[in-house]
């Protein structure tokens, strides 16, 4: 089996602290003394030997990655021309493969998600190894939820005696992809015994994803046969489309390993109270902070001394890059408000 990490992403969610050139990936978020990169090298390097394990990554992050992993060898890094989303980045990979003509099982998997459980990681994904190496078959690891989460996808499964017998009695047909819900949906969701949400993890053989590009995404997949600057060329002109929704949500042979252990996508400011201990208010304070009659908020500062004053409930962090003030319940809109001040900034420049 293959590990592919992918450590393109951009992680505006967790601005000011994650930036363009250096998103959240490359900071210690989950650990003050590994990035999350490097967590992930290394949670798939303690279970693989070192030639199975790659980084797929766009080339303007190519020194941070040859910085953080001295020990990746450049024929393990799989470079994007530009930051396309995972679809693009994906058919690269499966494209990289295919020419080495290696069709061993890979596990895509994003390059900063907190699972401090690699023992139990690794059995799921074992499991999932033996169904994927069949022709076709796509896995994926689905989480069992532990609460009404609105940032992640949703996967709804129906039991297969068939396909239990077949690939194990772990797996689970998938039947449909939910979409990020509202709350209230999320609360109904949650509630159900056949709901995961969806781990952004997918095992599967180099030619299955081959296959399905060629079905589905034709246009995108024929960029791979061009050479040295036509295709650099093409593929900055591919479409940003996420794997989920170019492929994934698309097939019928697809399948779930529901998991139990501890995971977090990292993906928003307060997913870190999910890692870290809070104080007796509730508040997670990281850096020079002083608060004073201030509840459960998260608070992180670089370098100046931050004293906070009956606050309640809030996110305040500051950079050298910005600063940020926002509720906890609008901690998703960080994300679009991000995209709207860089819209507005290269309107000004233009």
């Amino acid at each position: 089996m293959i590990a592919v990490i992918m450590a393109g992403g951009k992680g505006t969610r967790f601005w000011p602290r994650s930036t363009v050139t250096k998103p959240k990936q490359f900071l210690t978020l989950a650990s003050e003394e590994a990035t999350m990169l490097q967590q992930t090298y290394a949670r798939f390097r303690s279970c693989l030997p070192e030639e199975n394990v790659y980084v797929a990554v766009s080339e303007n992050y190519l020194p941070i990655v040859r910085e953080q992993l001295p020990e990746l060898g450049e024929n393990r890094i799989i470079i994007e021309p530009e930051q396309r989303d995972t679809a693009p980045c994906i058919a690269l990979t499966a494209s990289f493969f295919m020419r080495l003509e290696r069709d061993e099982v890979l596990v895509t998997a994003p390059s900063d998600q907190y699972i401090p459980d690699t023992e139990e990681l690794m059995e799921a994904l074992r499991a999932a190894e033996q169904a994927a190496r069949n022709d076709g078959v796509v896995v994926t690891l689905g989480i069992v939820p532990t609460r009404a989460e609105t940032g992640y996808g949703y996967i709804e499964t129906i039991e297969n005696v068939e396909y239990a017998a077949k690939f194990g009695e772990r797996i689970k047909e998938v039947k449909a992809f939910i979409e990020k819900p509202t709350k209230e949906k999320a609360e109904k969701l949650i509630e159900l015994p056949n709901m995961y949400w969806n781990s952004g993890i997918f095992i599967w053989k180099p030619s299955t994803i081959a296959g399905y590009m060629m079905e589905y995404q034709p246009q995108m997949w024929s960029v791979f046969d061009l050479k040295d600057d036509e295709f650099r060329q093409s593929y900055a002109l591919l479409p940003k489309l996420s794997i989920d929704y170019a492929l994934v949500e698309k097939l019928e042979r697809l399948y779930t390993i529901p998991i139990e252990f501890m995971w977090d996508d990292v993906g928003t400011w307060t997913s870190l109270e999910r890692i870290f201990s809070t104080d007796g208010d509730g508040n997670l304070l990281l850096g020079n902070i002083f608060p004073f009659a201030t509840r459960n908020s998260i608070i992180y500062t670089e370098q100046q001394l931050v004293v906070a004053i009956g606050v309640e409930d809030l996110i305040i962090v500051s950079t050298e890059e910005g600063l940020l003030i926002c509720r906890k319940s609008d901690e998703q809109n960080v994300k679009h408000a991000i995209a709207a001040l860089t819209a507005d900034q290269e309107g000004r420049q233009a």
